[in-house]
């Protein structure tokens, strides 16, 4: 089997699983903020978390690339005291994942938050709890199925990343090439035999996921109505 193949997938599974690492607290923090608070200016983090569904990916990549350019301030304040390079390295592809992914995460935990009887936290407020023994140990045991929703899609998401990676991470070997980007340099190259070998693969994983999600869905649903 090809070694750059096997090098590309490794890559892009590491970043896919690193991203949504990361983005896993991040999406429970926002998704309990978005659904709780009902202050003004709640609805601004909203649309934030919303941009990069809606953004066309070569947008939000190329005001990273133009934010974290060694030329421009953050970008070189980040690199003189931090040695930090965001610009066509691994940590700048984990960064644009990160942000490009957030609403997969945040918007299925939302939900979860939303679709929880009330008398769940009251009831645990009653009994002296506060609000993060609550959240950690009351809410998130009752919401298993969005927390993987978001996992999932967020994981399936980043593996198919395109434009945010190339503006921000460009074309490197072992550094920056994911598997969509090596499948548009080899049908630009005309190696079609290698680009249906990355997209059959990815065409592969994205669909046991997506099974995995449906699965466990009916499921918990299923689990629901026995119940009730």
């Amino acid at each position: 089997m090809n070694i750059e193949f096997i090098q590309t997938m490794i890559l892009t599974f590491k970043v896919a699983f690193i991203s949504t690492l990361v983005l896993l607290p991040f999406g429970i923090l926002l998704g309990y903020i978005l659904a709780y608070n009902k202050k003004a200016y709640i609805l601004i983090l909203e649309v934030l978390v919303w941009m990069p569904l809606i953004l066309p990916p070569s947008v939000l990549g190329f005001y990273l690339l133009i934010t974290f350019s060694p030329s421009n301030f953050i970008g070189k304040y980040l690199l003189e005291n931090f040695n930090l390079k965001l610009v066509f390295s691994f940590d700048g592809i984990i960064l644009a994942s990160i942000i490009f992914s957030l609403p997969f995460m945040v918007n299925p935990i939302k939900d979860g938050f939303i679709n929880l009887p009330k008398s769940l936290k009251e009831a645990s407020y009653v009994l002296g709890k506060g609000k993060i023994y609550t959240l950690i140990f009351v809410l998130l045991p009752n919401m298993k199925s969005n927390i993987l929703l978001g996992v999932i899609t967020s994981f399936v998401h980043t593996i198919g990343e395109f434009g945010v990676i190339m503006m921000i991470g460009g074309n490197i070997p072992g550094q920056t090439k994911l598997a969509s980007i090596a499948i548009y340099e080899e049908v630009d190259t005309q190696n079609i035999g290698l680009a249906h070998q990355y997209s059959i693969s990815l065409f592969l994983i994205t669909f046991v996921l997506l099974l995995v999600i449906f699965y466990i869905n009916k499921k918990f649903i299923n689990y629901d109505k026995t119940n009730n």
